[in-house]
């Protein structure tokens, strides 16, 4: 069975990067279309800066989202302690940016200490 080419809603890359930014909003759930409605002036900043950069676009905006011109581009996204590249693809249209970085690590708890528990009054204390 061959695979279609991406859509997202119906609507082709090539269909999708030709519509306005207010075309595009209808297309997207009610969170997302109130997101792009209401863009603030560092995120108006942000889409001209990774429209004209040939390199990769460092940005604390986390909450940004993923709009279909962006497919293709590299975006460093802060995580708290550095920055994390994110490379864009067609199936994070709609997503936000943060979402694909992880701020907190898994946690991995090792053996428990002596005297964690009362079972561990009866081992040995080599």
């Amino acid at each position: 069975m061959m695979r279609k080419g991406f859509t997202y809603r119906g609507k082709s890359l090539e269909e999708l990067r030709k519509m306005s930014l207010t075309e595009l909003a209808a297309l997207m759930p009610s969170k997302e279309q109130r997101k792009i409605k209401r863009l603030t002036e560092q995120e108006k900043k942000l889409i001209k800066k990774i429209q004209t950069s040939k390199k990769p676009v460092r940005t604390h905006l986390r909450s940004m989202i993923v709009l279909p011109f962006m497919v293709g581009k590299t975006v460093l996204v802060h995580v708290g302690n550095g920055f994390h590249q994110v490379n864009i693809i067609e199936e994070m249209i709609g997503h936000r940016l943060g979402e694909f970085v992880l701020t907190r690590k898994r946690i991995a708890h090792s053996a428990p200490g002596i005297g964690a528990t009362r079972s561990s009054a009866s081992l040995s204390v080599k």
